[in-house]
């Protein structure tokens, strides 16, 4: 799995060594409250990572920052404080609501794909699971971008320093279900381990025990070396509540600094170039804000900071004439800066959430009973414990590239479900528009499942959930597949099924990916500064290289 936007930032500002000091000021809705303000940078978008750079940023007390997002603040959002709510932020006024152009690879389907629309962006909405990655994926993209700042070694210190690891909610005694040596106490962002126990809790650590080999118990998958079966992290604090980017980062001691402000409900169009020459700059940003019936521009002294997301980011590159210039120049727009690989290098987790027949009614689907929702939310709101704590998983397999995430889903009977993911696509896609409208939609293609390599994975990694199930301890208590899963075991059969369930676990990357210096390919040098523009750095997931 790649690594989390908010590890990024922490990377990231390596590159800003010099930069120290203090946070600012509060969450601003109307535009006339920054009019008279000079920023020296200016952060679009307020989600997983820029949040964290505007932090960051503003621990130097000479520095004047804005960060800018386009949905409303986080503030009492039930729905995204209470663990195992974040699905009822999905299709809201939280969620960009982007869906995919149909896949060839999921037989012609679309999928959607949840992003957040709200302060701390994805990570207010996410389903909480904290996953750093591999050394080798670090170590992979060190040695592509020619840049060791990116190495697993040089990152590690900033893992640490991002983390506050803390007692789950239940305080339930945690030796042996992680690794202490590899994590942070002190930083801002809780992290902990699920916090209420479910009848499977036990069964998956004595599956382990009863297959061996592949399905070994690993102790903590965040030690850079996760094949094995360990207990899922979550970014969620000691009181049972979700822990993101906002209030982490944007916690209201930050908030005292008077240098840093945040723009909510302002969405960004473009960038607009400021200077000419062999490396022009775009300093200054316009957006639409509902305080004012025309876009508003205001212009950073340094730079501007892209922080939009794998989707958002290149959007604004594209809808700023940064990009491929005869694609833009065919549907109207004026190139600027030829960068043909915006927007290109797309790559998600193609995802099925698995269904198996449990042999009991003991399931995450009676927490969704309202009467019985009801009682669970007063107990969570009076003692931020309960089965609401939980996320949708509490176990992750890693193996041969799949992840499998258990968890118990709801559909109309008792569930079991062992999720399978493609950890690491071969198929690339890209993000394009057709619309001169810098708020019209952009063309999203995951190119699920487009290369056959990936199909035969996800045919290995449904098996292998198969695989997983055979351990006696699930005699009593899983029986074969449900649905359309049910009998499904000769290739054409799971291709059928693939087909039809398949979609993805919304962790998109790669659209502005990073290249060695001076190279003619990528659209980011490994500072993440954006090639052949000054003044401009993108900070977000879309920097990651896929291939």
């Amino acid at each position: 799995m790649w690594p989390s936007n908010l590890l990024l930032s922490i990377a990231f500002l390596r590159t800003l060594r010099t930069f120290r000091g203090a946070l600012a000021a509060p969450i601003h809705d109307k535009v006339d409250e920054i009019d008279n303000i000079h920023f020296d940078f200016i952060i679009v978008g307020g989600g997983t990572a820029g949040n964290v750079v505007a932090n960051r940023l503003t621990e130097n007390p000479n520095f004047s920052v804005l960060v800018i997002e386009a949905g409303p603040s986080h503030e009492d959002i039930l729905n995204s404080e209470v663990p195992f709510f974040a699905i009822n932020n999905w299709f809201t006024q939280y969620d960009w609501n982007y869906t995919t152009v149909p896949q060839p690879g999921l037989g012609g389907k679309s999928a959607i794909i949840p992003r957040g629309h709200v302060l701390g962006g994805s990570s207010s909405i996410n389903f909480l699971m904290y996953t750093r990655s591999t050394r080798e994926d670090y170590d992979r993209i060190a040695r592509i971008t020619g840049d060791q700042g990116w190495s697993w070694n040089s990152l590690f210190p900033y893992f640490k320093k991002n983390e506050k690891f803390v007692l789950p909610a239940d305080r339930h005694n945690i030796t042996g279900q992680f690794t202490p040596s590899v994590h942070g106490f002190k930083g801002p962002l809780a992290v902990s381990l699920p916090g209420f126990e479910t009848p499977i809790d036990s069964k998956v650590v004595t599956a382990t025990q009863q297959l061996g080999g592949g399905f070994s118990y690993v102790e903590d998958y965040n030690n850079g070396k996760p094949l094995g079966v360990g207990f899922l992290q979550v970014t969620m604090d000691e009181n049972g509540r979700r822990a993101s980017s906002a209030t982490a980062y944007l916690a209201p001691r930050y908030l005292k600094r008077p240098n840093l402000h945040v723009l909510v409900n302002a969405q960004v169009s473009r960038l607009i170039q400021t200077s000419r020459g062999k490396t022009p700059s775009f300093l200054t940003v316009e957006f639409r804000h509902r305080s004012r019936k025309r876009l508003v521009q205001l212009t950073a002294k340094k730079e501007v900071i892209l922080s939009a997301g794998a989707i958002g980011s290149p959007h604004i590159m594209l809808n700023s004439g940064i990009g491929d210039a005869e694609a833009l120049k065919a549907i109207g727009i004026k190139p600027l800066v030829d960068l043909p690989d915006v927007g290109q290098n797309l790559a998600d987790h193609s995802a099925i959430a698995n269904p198996f027949v449990a042999l009991g009614n003991d399931t995450f689907e009676r927490i969704r009973q309202p009467n019985v929702t009801a009682q669970l939310l007063k107990e969570w709101k009076k003692s931020g414990t309960g089965p609401l704590v939980n996320t949708v998983a509490i176990s992750l397999i890693q193996k041969n590239g799949l992840i499998v995430p258990n968890a118990f889903v709801p559909p109309g009977q008792p569930i079991f479900s062992v999720a399978t993911a493609i950890v690491s696509p071969s198929s690339i896609g890209s993000l394009t528009i057709n619309s001169t409208d810098p708020f019209a939609m952009p063309l999203i293609d995951l190119a699920l499942l487009k290369e056959d390599s990936d199909r035969r994975m996800m045919r290995a990694a449904l098996r292998h959930a198969f695989k997983f199930l055979t351990a006696p301890v699930w005699d009593d208590y899983v029986r074969g597949g449900a649905g359309d899963l049910a009998g499904a075991t000769t290739d054409e059969q799971l291709d059928e099924y693939i087909n039809a369930e398949a979609g993805t676990f919304f962790h998109p990357t790669g659209t502005a990916f990073m290249s060695p210096k001076g190279s003619k390919k990528g659209v980011l040098d490994p500072d993440l500064r954006v090639k052949k523009i000054s003044g401009l750095r993108v900070v977000d997931a879309s920097v990651f290289v896929s291939a």
